[in-house]
């Protein structure tokens, strides 16, 4: 039995729901409550989720914030060493 809420919305039948159901769920995304119903009687209920969506990504958040050095990408000596002299397995502990 749908809710006092729910009885002023407007009920869209299984078939509808079928062939519009992108449509539906863009209204859902907006906030509104989509009742399915099957010979008048309500069925289903599509909702929108219980969490927000994430926040829209926005470019250059970072801008001035991240520093990188100048030599981060320089071989480094030591680094090539171990790895040319050291053993090719790794050591079992």
């Amino acid at each position: 039995m749908p809710k006092a809420a729910d009885r002023n919305k407007k009920l869209v039948n299984i078939a509808e729901a079928k062939a519009q159901l992108s449509r539906l769920v863009k209204r859902v995304e907006q906030g509104e409550v989509i009742l399915i119903g099957r010979y008048g009687r309500v069925v289903a209920k599509l909702v929108p989720p219980d969490t927000p969506p994430k926040p829209r990504r926005v470019p250059g958040v970072w801008k001035g914030k991240v520093w990188i050095a100048p030599d981060f990408d320089e071989p480094n000596a030591e680094m090539a060493r171990m790895m040319e002299e050291g053993p090719v397995e790794p050591v079992a502990r």
